[in-house]
């Protein structure tokens, strides 16, 4: 990686907005990874010791920011933020409802704070409704919003898709879209205001589309029913002599016909014959079968089909493609994606390296404005916590 400091790439578009990420697992981690490699300054307020999944150095969700431990428990903790959010442009939070506020960082008053604060909510309910208080995850936020229901094969049950569409989809990018909206809207009347970033409500606008299909009559409420849940056998994956298999999207006339000459297959039904489809499964299935999938990758190459390798995670980062464009990087021992989306002056960029909780309090205080004997202080009181350096340890 590059030295930030000898970096000659320009400051991301997001360089000079300033953000306090009161910690928590999952979208919000990956909200602020992405406004970080953006080029947010972005400061980690953490509890003491926080939720480490993996050496700290090695957690890719933590990336190109620093860490602060507070404990917001103790007297003292919420007014550390408060200085923060003084200073700040953003903060995010994902509290369940209410629980800022009884720990004394809440919207109001932080606002008292400072008028021109963005305060981004992250939650998987919302601030209101009968959930609202519940504990829930990516797969129950996708049970009401329609989605879940939809994915899967027909008769089967629904497939949670990851954790991709809820949490990371529906959460982290529309928090991220709301933060921007209201920096930009900041511009014109001055004031800050509340991004309430719901995963229910970010999951239902992702199904924008098959709702409105399903309001036409073109989309059937059931599973494996319709032509982009692998009803069509044209768009459906094959397992190939191998065991490995390839994604087959071929729905326009023009890429069906390029398969269906390349499979070299005779008499296949005609496309959208629904009676036909299962004769036409039959057929795809058995020719895909007849060679391996990377051997079908080479045959398809030049091919205009809609027909790709199903690739690993661990194959992925070196496929032709992504390798060319440099879509993953190894960064500080770990294989991780580069930032996204790709701008073209004022591009994004992988930071430092992920610290322990707590491991530039010190350091990160003072640049926010805390003098030194505050900081000794509020160490001394317990109100913040310093990691130990491995550095410090060899001492």
């Amino acid at each position: 990686m590059t030295n930030a400091a000898t970096d000659p790439t320009p400051p991301g578009p997001l360089a000079g907005v300033r953000v306090v990420e009161l910690a928590g697992i999952g979208p919000i981690q990956l909200a602020c990874t992405l406004m970080a490699d953006l080029g947010a300054e972005v400061v980690r307020v953490e509890r003491p010791g926080g939720q480490v999944w993996a050496p700290p150095e090695r957690e890719v969700m933590h990336r190109s920011r620093p860490s602060v431990a507070v404990n917001l428990g103790q007297p003292g903790g919420a007014e550390v933020v408060l200085r923060l959010v003084e200073r700040a442009d953003v903060l995010v939070e994902a509290f369940r409802p209410g629980v800022a506020e009884r720990l004394g960082v809440g919207p109001d008053v932080c606002v008292a704070r400072n008028p021109r604060l963005v305060y981004s909510r992250m939650t998987g309910w919302g601030q209101e409704g009968p959930l609202a208080p519940r504990a829930g995850h990516d797969i129950n936020y996708l049970a009401v919003t329609g989605a879940l229901h939809a994915i899967g094969r027909r008769g089967e049950a629904p497939v949670p898709p990851l954790n991709l569409v809820a949490d990371f989809g529906g959460g982290a990018m529309f928090l991220v879209v709301g933060v921007l909206g209201a920096l930009l809207e900041r511009e014109r009347s001055g004031r800050g205001q509340v991004v309430d970033a719901a995963m229910v409500d970010g999951a239902s606008y992702l199904m924008a589309m098959a709702y409105g299909a399903l309001a036409n009559g073109m989309w059937a409420d059931e599973r494996g029913a319709n032509l982009l849940d692998g009803a069509a056998p044209f768009y459906d994956t094959y397992r190939c002599a191998d065991g490995r298999y390839v994604a087959v999207g071929a729905m326009e006339p023009q890429f069906f016909a390029a398969l269906v000459r390349t499979l070299e297959l005779a008499d296949v039904p005609a496309q959208h014959d629904q009676a036909g489809w299962p004769r036409m499964r039959a057929m795809f299935t058995e020719a895909f079968a007849a060679r391996t999938r990377d051997e079908w990758a080479e045959v398809f190459t030049d091919v205009d089909a809609c027909v790709s390798p199903v690739m690993s995670m661990s194959e992925a980062p070196a496929g032709d493609h992504l390798a060319a464009r440099g879509t993953f990087t190894e960064a500080f021992g770990v294989m991780q994606p580069q930032p996204a989306p790709r701008l073209s002056r004022t591009p994004g960029r992988i930071g430092p390296a992920p610290t322990a909780p707590g491991a530039d309090s010190r350091t990160e205080l003072a640049r926010w404005g805390f003098a030194k004997d505050e900081i000794d202080g509020l160490i001394a009181e317990g109100v913040v916590h310093e990691a130990r350096t491995k550095a410090a340890d060899q001492d």
